[in-house]
């Protein structure tokens, strides 16, 4: 993982593509390409080293494309040689969705597509290492995130209905006048 963490920010999931549609074709090709190179010899053992760099690649490929879940937001991390990183805040998410054929359900791999408040619509991850804990954590951490935005909304109306109460207190008491008690009042309902 490259990206930081904010502050009071916690990592709920970090999940990959899955090794079966990542890694089966580059490695069947090295596999074929090299039985290939000893059959017939001469400089089918370049295509042969070649599809073996390759299959190197998509190892390590693998191993930078990770998506991550935490209580604040959803990051897609990509790039070997590069590093590209998408975010998307657990607020601006409407809607998730999986799905998984029949090599996926058998071998646990499938598609997330994840909808959000931004311009550019849906975006599906395919290959996923197990979509529906994917799915059920982002779902998760965005109920625990929309709980906290209400529970901290109402302590803050508690705070301000408290404050107001002080100062009314005070201004009963005549320590602050009446433009001072308006003043602090204004000030206490603006922030």
């Amino acid at each position: 993982m490259r990206s930081k963490l904010k502050q009071d920010e916690k990592l709920l999931l970090i999940t990959k593509l899955h090794w079966y549609p990542s890694l089966f074709n580059p490695l069947f090709l090295s596999v074929f390409c090299f039985g290939v190179g000893i059959a017939v010899g001469s400089y089918f053992y370049l295509v042969s080293i070649a599809s073996i760099v390759y299959a190197a690649y998509a190892i390590l490929d693998r191993q930078c494309n990770i998506w991550i879940v935490t209580n604040l937001r959803v990051i897609d991390e990509s790039g070997l040689f590069t590093h590209q990183v998408i975010e998307s805040p657990l607020d601006k998410i409407n809607n998730i969705s999986f799905s998984q054929g029949i090599w996926g359900r058998q071998l646990g791999y499938g598609n997330i597509m994840i909808q959000t408040a931004a311009g550019h619509g849906a975006t599906t991850y395919f290959g996923v290492e197990n979509p529906q804990q994917l799915k059920d954590t982002i779902t998760t951490a965005q109920e625990e995130y929309k709980k906290s935005l209400t529970k901290n909304s109402s302590n803050n109306k508690t705070s301000i209905a408290t404050e107001l109460e002080k100062i009314y207190e005070l201004k009963q008491k005549g320590i602050l006048s009446d433009q001072e008690y308006n003043s602090l009042k204004t000030k206490i309902l603006n922030n």
